[in-house]
């Protein structure tokens, strides 16, 4: 099994010694495998599309400008 070394803020630490009981690195095993697998189902799901980057470009824009509407940040 592999190591990884993780850099997290002090004021994080801090409280994380708190609870002396929780096996920390099993927390983030399972998060970052989480992770990995959504990552992994996201990849297998557009692998399979048939969108193109310029097609993705344009729905991106209508989101962005549709959202933009709702908050009033446009007309």
């Amino acid at each position: 099994m592999g190591n990884m070394t993780l850099a997290i803020p002090d004021i994080l630490l801090e409280r994380m010694k708190r609870f002396k009981e929780i096996k920390w690195s099993e927390i983030a095993r399972q998060a970052l495998e989480k992770r990995v697998n959504e990552f992994e189902e996201i990849e297998e799901i557009a692998s399979k599309s048939k969108l193109t980057e310029k097609d993705v470009k344009e729905i991106a824009l209508k989101i962005n400008t549709s959202v933009a509407k709702r908050l009033g940040l446009i007309k």
